[in-house]
């Protein structure tokens, strides 16, 4: 049975072991999702069910060494339906494909969340481990609709079903409108060029102006459209103040990248300012990046201190960068990964805009 507090509030006794448990687990992540795609080709293979079931329980294993607690209770149940799976009785499935990844999601953001001392409180463990606990002694024919109850619970959306990746295709958001203003045709020139700095940014002003636009609509459009609008254009173009061998770095920022790094927003801001009528647009760029505990930069805001249209860049922009950095693990598991962190950070972003986020993205996936 599921233990409530242990998923609510798992402990660490050892933070070396934990830190060689994150180690083991990224070395293993990998392999399970190539198997899960190719299990999504070839659902039947018994070859692919056994080497996903070996992963899982090596997982299960070397948290068990390592006093991962959590670790054991998230990936026993799940380990007992690929059990299942491998002996014949239930078939692999899509539901199950996505159910495997979103339980390797959680694990990654709780161990990521122990180790820098973050509460799991929002990760909804129990619903996920009590989900699948259930599932694995259901009969075959309940477990679709158990595993779309469990996928639900978890991440508030109805499972995402292969083949749709429309959703956050390149290209797949339609273009601002004709009618802009000079200025707003001349922010968004800034904002494409930026976008030719790397090959990952490319279609990324339409897709985060798409889910702003949409987020504040959702809302009731609270913010004005036209100055949400110029802040998604040139919220990052003070990124182009810094050296690029900064803000296009891949390894790991020194204090002085991130110092850096941390003033791209009042550059942006400062253009704005000096602009007549883009005052709302000049303090969404500067508070984009604040936090509602106070731990943003580059003022250190605390909650209603932020403007509104700065808590819903705040969350579209994460969505997008979460989007970009796990798209090599394909469109599902990118998506699961982004939906899935941005409603686990209850201190990164303004809850009070995550529920009408979730709409849209919602919207997105079911239509």
């Amino acid at each position: 049975m599921t233990d409530l507090l242990a998923l609510l509030q798992p402990r660490v006794t050892d933070r070396e072991s934990l830190q060689e448990f994150i180690e083991a687990l990224e070395d293993l992540a990998p392999g399970i999702e190539r198997d899960v795609a190719a299990l999504r080709k070839s659902p039947a293979d018994r070859a692919l069910i056994a080497s996903l079931f070996r992963a899982l329980h090596t997982i299960k294993g070397d948290a068990a060494l390592c006093k991962v607690d959590v670790g054991v209770r998230i990936c026993h149940p799940i380990e007992s339906l690929l059990s299942r799976c491998r002996d014949g009785e239930v078939a692999f499935s899509e539901l199950l494909a996505e159910l495997v990844l979103l339980a390797l999601d959680r694990l990654e953001l709780t161990v990521e969340a122990l180790s820098t001392g973050r509460t799991v409180a929002h990760l909804k463990l129990p619903e996920l481990v009590g989900g699948m606990e259930g599932m694995a002694t259901a009969p075959a024919a309940a477990i679709p609709a158990l595993a779309t109850r469990a996928i639900e619970a978890v991440t508030g959306f109805k499972p995402v079903q292969a083949g749709s990746d429309t959703l956050m295709a390149r290209g797949a958001f339609a273009t601002a409108p004709a009618d802009l203003s000079a200025d707003l045709q001349f922010f968004r020139n800034l904002a494409l060029q930026f976008e030719l700095r790397s090959p990952t940014f490319q279609g990324r002003t339409d897709r985060i102006l798409r889910l702003a636009q949409d987020t504040n609509t959702i809302a009731g459009a609270p913010v004005d459209a036209k100055q949400l609008e110029a802040a998604v254009y040139l919220h990052d173009v003070g990124m182009m103040f810094a050296p690029e061998a900064v803000w296009l770095k891949v390894g790991k920022l020194t204090d002085l990248d991130r110092r850096l790094l941390h003033e791209h927003p009042r550059h942006a801001a400062g253009l704005l300012e000096r602009m007549p009528g883009w005052a709302t647009a000049a303090e969404i760029v500067a508070q984009h990046h604040e936090m509602p505990d106070g731990g943003g930069y580059p003022d250190g805001l605390k909650g209603e201190s932020i403007c509104p249209g700065a808590k819903i860049l705040a969350i579209v922009d994460a969505f997008e960068a979460v989007m970009q950095k796990h798209s090599h693990r394909g469109q599902t598991r990118s998506l699961v990964r982004a939906i899935a962190e941005i409603n686990a950070c209850d201190k990164q972003f303004a809850s009070e805009w995550i529920g009408h986020f979730n709409a849209v993205i919602r919207k997105m996936v079911e239509h």
